[in-house]
């Protein structure tokens, strides 16, 4: 499976962050060891969102879409307003 999820960090809530992966528990845990350029800075991070494609190419679409088109990401956080909101 591959995946696309939304990170959001513990200690700087309004810190968001939208990867893609094959591996989610993995990449998460990279994530948290600091292994990773841009999120290491807002240590530690909860995954608030993911979800999963069978299709590499079509979590990939999904990632880009996301990261490139305010109205796709606007329209997940209106999804997922409650766990962006939450401490």
């Amino acid at each position: 499976m591959h995946y696309i999820y939304i990170l959001k960090s513990v200690n700087n809530p309004k810190k968001l962050y939208i990867g893609f992966t094959n591996d989610l528990r993995r990449r998460f845990t990279e994530h948290n060891k600091g292994q990773s350029q841009y999120t290491k800075k807002y240590l530690p991070w909860k995954i608030i969102y993911y979800e999963a494609y069978s299709s590499e190419k079509d979590a990939k679409g999904r990632e880009r879409k996301l990261k490139q088109h305010a109205r796709a990401w606007a329209q997940i956080k209106r999804r997922i307003v409650n766990s962006i909101n939450e401490s």
